[in-house]
Protein backbone atom coordinates (compact mmCIF):
# COMPACT_ATOMS: atom_id res chain seq x y z
CA UNK A 1 0.00 0.00 0.00
CA UNK A 2 1.95 3.41 -0.79
CA UNK A 3 0.81 6.41 1.26
CA UNK A 4 -0.72 9.17 -0.38
CA UNK A 5 1.63 12.76 -0.41
CA UNK A 6 0.09 15.99 1.32
CA UNK A 7 0.41 16.92 -2.05
CA UNK A 8 -1.82 14.15 -3.51
CA UNK A 9 -4.43 14.69 -0.75
CA UNK A 10 -4.89 18.62 -1.68
CA UNK A 11 -6.08 17.73 -5.09
CA UNK A 12 -8.04 14.82 -4.63
CA UNK A 13 -11.12 15.46 -5.66
CA UNK A 14 -14.40 15.95 -3.64
CA UNK A 15 -18.06 14.78 -4.08
CA UNK A 16 -19.58 18.08 -3.36
CA UNK A 17 -22.70 19.03 -5.35
CA UNK A 18 -23.57 22.77 -6.66
CA UNK A 19 -26.42 23.29 -4.12
CA UNK A 20 -23.65 22.89 -1.70
CA UNK A 21 -21.36 24.83 -3.04
CA UNK A 22 -24.05 28.22 -3.05
CA UNK A 23 -24.37 27.56 0.54
CA UNK A 24 -20.78 27.60 1.23
CA UNK A 25 -19.68 30.79 -0.72
CA UNK A 26 -22.44 32.50 0.93
CA UNK A 27 -21.87 31.71 4.34
CA UNK A 28 -18.44 32.44 3.77
CA UNK A 29 -19.06 35.56 2.16
CA UNK A 30 -21.30 36.14 5.34
CA UNK A 31 -18.96 35.42 7.66
CA UNK A 32 -16.07 37.33 6.17
CA UNK A 33 -18.52 40.25 6.80
CA UNK A 34 -18.90 40.23 10.30
CA UNK A 35 -15.67 39.22 10.97
CA UNK A 36 -14.19 42.47 8.92
CA UNK A 37 -17.18 44.66 11.27
CA UNK A 38 -16.25 43.06 14.52
CA UNK A 39 -13.05 43.52 14.06
CA UNK A 40 -13.32 47.04 12.48
CA UNK A 41 -15.28 48.07 15.87
CA UNK A 42 -12.74 46.65 17.96
CA UNK A 43 -9.36 48.37 16.39
CA UNK A 44 -11.18 51.75 17.41
CA UNK A 45 -10.26 51.22 20.82
CA UNK A 46 -6.80 50.70 20.09
CA UNK A 47 -6.84 54.64 18.76
CA UNK A 48 -5.36 55.26 22.91
CA UNK A 49 -2.05 53.33 21.74
CA UNK A 50 1.25 54.96 20.61
CA UNK A 51 1.24 54.82 17.00
CA UNK A 52 3.98 51.69 16.21
CA UNK A 53 1.26 49.68 18.87
CA UNK A 54 -1.05 51.02 17.60
CA UNK A 55 -0.18 49.59 13.95
CA UNK A 56 0.79 46.29 15.32
CA UNK A 57 -2.25 45.65 16.90
CA UNK A 58 -4.22 46.51 14.01
CA UNK A 59 -2.00 44.03 11.59
CA UNK A 60 -2.32 41.11 14.31
CA UNK A 61 -6.11 41.48 13.95
CA UNK A 62 -6.04 41.48 10.43
CA UNK A 63 -3.84 38.29 10.41
CA UNK A 64 -6.72 36.98 12.69
CA UNK A 65 -9.71 37.50 10.65
CA UNK A 66 -8.31 35.85 7.27
CA UNK A 67 -6.92 32.77 9.92
CA UNK A 68 -10.69 32.75 11.05
CA UNK A 69 -12.32 33.46 7.67
CA UNK A 70 -9.85 30.59 5.71
CA UNK A 71 -10.00 27.94 8.81
CA UNK A 72 -13.77 28.20 8.31
CA UNK A 73 -14.17 27.86 5.32
CA UNK A 74 -11.67 24.92 4.97
CA UNK A 75 -14.16 22.95 7.69
CA UNK A 76 -17.15 23.45 5.75
CA UNK A 77 -15.58 21.98 2.97
CA UNK A 78 -14.65 24.92 0.94
CA UNK A 79 -11.47 25.46 0.41
CA UNK A 80 -8.04 23.10 1.27
CA UNK A 81 -4.59 25.14 2.16
CA UNK A 82 -1.44 24.31 2.47
CA UNK A 83 0.41 27.63 3.58
CA UNK A 84 3.07 26.03 6.39
CA UNK A 85 5.63 27.34 4.23
CA UNK A 86 5.05 30.74 5.25
CA UNK A 87 5.90 30.27 8.75
CA UNK A 88 9.72 30.39 8.00
CA UNK A 89 9.09 33.89 7.07
CA UNK A 90 8.57 35.19 10.60
CA UNK A 91 10.84 37.00 12.19
CA UNK A 92 12.78 36.81 9.23
CA UNK A 93 15.12 40.05 8.02
CA UNK A 94 13.61 43.04 6.30
CA UNK A 95 12.66 42.00 2.78
CA UNK A 96 10.08 42.14 -0.38
CA UNK A 97 7.59 39.70 -0.04
CA UNK A 98 6.72 38.94 -4.05
CA UNK A 99 3.71 36.17 -4.82
CA UNK A 100 2.76 35.78 -7.79
CA UNK A 101 -1.17 36.64 -8.28
CA UNK A 102 -3.71 34.84 -9.59
CA UNK A 103 -6.65 35.55 -7.36
CA UNK A 104 -8.29 38.34 -5.18
CA UNK A 105 -7.42 36.53 -2.10
CA UNK A 106 -3.91 36.21 -2.48
CA UNK A 107 -3.07 38.58 -0.30
CA UNK A 108 -5.11 36.94 2.40
CA UNK A 109 -3.37 33.59 2.14
CA UNK A 110 -0.07 35.65 2.65
CA UNK A 111 -1.04 37.89 5.53
CA UNK A 112 -3.55 34.95 7.35
CA UNK A 113 0.39 33.56 8.32
CA UNK A 114 2.28 36.82 8.73
CA UNK A 115 1.07 38.92 11.29
CA UNK A 116 3.22 42.30 11.13
CA UNK A 117 3.20 43.23 7.50
CA UNK A 118 2.96 46.23 4.96
CA UNK A 119 0.68 45.52 2.10
CA UNK A 120 0.67 47.67 -0.71
CA UNK A 121 -3.10 47.98 -2.32
CA UNK A 122 -5.04 49.96 -3.87
CA UNK A 123 -6.47 53.25 -2.71
CA UNK A 124 -10.19 52.11 -2.91
CA UNK A 125 -9.48 49.87 -0.22
CA UNK A 126 -9.68 52.38 2.09
CA UNK A 127 -13.33 53.58 1.11
CA UNK A 128 -14.30 50.19 1.82
CA UNK A 129 -16.80 49.80 4.82
CA UNK A 130 -16.08 46.72 5.47
CA UNK A 131 -12.51 47.16 6.39
CA UNK A 132 -11.07 49.86 5.30
CA UNK A 133 -10.93 51.67 9.11
CA UNK A 134 -8.78 48.51 9.43
CA UNK A 135 -6.20 48.56 6.67
CA UNK A 136 -6.02 52.57 7.53
CA UNK A 137 -5.02 51.56 11.07
CA UNK A 138 -2.92 48.55 10.14
CA UNK A 139 -0.63 51.34 8.17
CA UNK A 140 -0.78 49.61 4.30
CA UNK A 141 0.20 51.89 1.55
CA UNK A 142 -1.73 52.52 -1.30
CA UNK A 143 0.13 52.51 -4.54
CA UNK A 144 -1.08 55.29 -6.10
CA UNK A 145 0.41 58.15 -6.12
CA UNK A 146 3.56 56.27 -7.41
CA UNK A 147 6.30 58.14 -6.15
CA UNK A 148 4.68 58.53 -2.22
CA UNK A 149 3.97 54.84 -2.45
CA UNK A 150 7.55 54.09 -3.59
CA UNK A 151 9.20 56.55 -0.36
CA UNK A 152 6.54 54.94 2.28
CA UNK A 153 7.89 51.17 1.04
CA UNK A 154 11.18 52.03 1.17
CA UNK A 155 11.09 53.73 4.83
CA UNK A 156 8.65 50.52 6.06
CA UNK A 157 11.50 48.03 4.82
CA UNK A 158 14.62 50.15 6.00
CA UNK A 159 12.69 49.67 9.56
CA UNK A 160 13.02 46.30 9.24
CA UNK A 161 9.97 45.41 8.29
CA UNK A 162 8.26 42.97 5.40
CA UNK A 163 6.67 44.35 2.58
CA UNK A 164 4.01 42.44 0.29
CA UNK A 165 4.07 43.27 -3.14
CA UNK A 166 2.39 41.05 -6.03
CA UNK A 167 5.24 41.47 -9.34
CA UNK A 168 2.79 41.24 -11.68
CA UNK A 169 0.67 44.38 -10.38
CA UNK A 170 -3.03 43.09 -11.29
CA UNK A 171 -4.17 39.45 -11.26
CA UNK A 172 -3.05 37.12 -13.42
CA UNK A 173 -4.57 36.87 -17.28
CA UNK A 174 -2.07 35.19 -19.15
CA UNK A 175 -0.92 31.87 -17.68
CA UNK A 176 0.92 31.08 -15.99
CA UNK A 177 2.11 35.10 -15.48
CA UNK A 178 1.70 38.32 -16.19
CA UNK A 179 5.08 40.25 -17.72
CA UNK A 180 6.14 41.42 -14.62
CA UNK A 181 6.52 45.44 -13.47
CA UNK A 182 9.36 47.16 -12.57
CA UNK A 183 8.37 48.27 -9.18
CA UNK A 184 9.47 45.36 -7.23
CA UNK A 185 13.00 45.86 -8.33
CA UNK A 186 12.79 49.56 -7.28
CA UNK A 187 12.17 48.97 -3.86
CA UNK A 188 14.33 46.52 -3.52
CA UNK A 189 17.34 48.39 -4.53
CA UNK A 190 16.57 51.53 -3.28
CA UNK A 191 16.08 49.50 -0.11
CA UNK A 192 19.15 47.34 -0.05
CA UNK A 193 16.61 44.70 0.92
CA UNK A 194 16.32 40.73 -1.20
CA UNK A 195 13.27 39.65 -2.69
CA UNK A 196 11.72 36.51 -1.42
CA UNK A 197 9.17 34.72 -4.22
CA UNK A 198 6.13 32.89 -3.12
CA UNK A 199 4.57 30.82 -5.35
CA UNK A 200 0.83 29.97 -5.66
CA UNK A 201 -0.84 27.02 -7.02
CA UNK A 202 -4.13 26.63 -6.93
CA UNK A 203 -7.10 24.69 -8.61
CA UNK A 204 -10.05 27.25 -9.32
CA UNK A 205 -10.06 30.43 -10.81
CA UNK A 206 -12.03 31.82 -8.13
CA UNK A 207 -11.46 35.49 -7.78
CA UNK A 208 -9.33 36.14 -10.61
CA UNK A 209 -9.31 38.20 -13.16
CA UNK A 210 -13.24 38.76 -14.89
CA UNK A 211 -14.98 36.34 -11.88
CA UNK A 212 -18.10 37.86 -10.52
CA UNK A 213 -18.22 37.51 -6.86
CA UNK A 214 -21.06 35.68 -6.36
CA UNK A 215 -20.79 33.07 -9.18
CA UNK A 216 -19.78 29.64 -7.77
CA UNK A 217 -16.75 27.75 -7.91
CA UNK A 218 -16.29 23.95 -7.66
CA UNK A 219 -15.26 23.23 -4.10
CA UNK A 220 -13.27 22.43 -2.71
CA UNK A 221 -10.41 25.03 -4.07
CA UNK A 222 -7.01 23.75 -3.29
CA UNK A 223 -4.47 26.55 -2.42
CA UNK A 224 -0.55 26.08 -1.97
CA UNK A 225 1.52 28.38 -1.67
CA UNK A 226 5.61 27.37 -1.48
CA UNK A 227 8.42 29.61 -0.96
CA UNK A 228 10.74 30.27 -3.80
CA UNK A 229 14.15 31.66 -4.40
CA UNK A 230 14.97 34.69 -2.50
CA UNK A 231 16.98 37.14 -4.92
CA UNK A 232 19.69 40.00 -3.59
CA UNK A 233 18.54 43.78 -4.15
CA UNK A 234 19.05 44.33 -7.47
CA UNK A 235 22.10 46.39 -9.03
CA UNK A 236 20.35 46.77 -12.35
CA UNK A 237 16.21 46.94 -12.23
CA UNK A 238 15.72 46.03 -15.44
CA UNK A 239 17.54 42.90 -15.90
CA UNK A 240 16.06 42.09 -12.25
CA UNK A 241 12.65 42.09 -13.78
CA UNK A 242 13.64 39.90 -16.67
CA UNK A 243 15.04 37.06 -14.00
CA UNK A 244 12.22 37.35 -11.69
CA UNK A 245 9.71 36.92 -14.78
CA UNK A 246 11.72 33.95 -16.35
CA UNK A 247 12.15 32.60 -12.66
CA UNK A 248 8.31 32.67 -12.11
CA UNK A 249 7.81 31.37 -15.75
CA UNK A 250 9.71 27.83 -14.79
CA UNK A 251 8.45 27.70 -11.45
CA UNK A 252 5.02 27.68 -12.79
CA UNK A 253 5.25 26.27 -15.71
CA UNK A 254 4.69 22.79 -14.37
CA UNK A 255 2.25 24.14 -11.42
CA UNK A 256 -1.32 23.01 -11.48
CA UNK A 257 -3.13 26.18 -12.79
CA UNK A 258 -6.89 27.12 -13.42
CA UNK A 259 -8.78 27.70 -16.70
CA UNK A 260 -8.64 31.53 -16.66
CA UNK A 261 -12.68 32.86 -16.64
CA UNK A 262 -13.58 33.81 -20.68
CA UNK A 263 -12.90 37.49 -21.28
CA UNK A 264 -10.25 37.62 -18.29
CA UNK A 265 -7.52 38.56 -20.61
CA UNK A 266 -9.72 41.88 -21.21
CA UNK A 267 -9.78 42.92 -17.59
Amino acid sequence: MRWQTRSELLYRPARVTTLGNGVRLVAGLLWFALLCLLTSVLILTALVLPKVRRRRFARAMICRVFRLHLGAMVRIGGVRLDLSALDALQGAPAMVIAPNHPSMIDAALVLSRLNDVTCIMKPEILDNPLFGSSVRMAGYITNDPPRRMLRAAVESLQAGGHLLLFPEGTRTVRLPVNPLQRTVGVIAKRAGVPVQTVIIETSSAFLGKGWPLLRVPAMPMVYKLRLGRRFEPPADVDAFSGELEAYFRGELAGARLPVLPVGAGSH
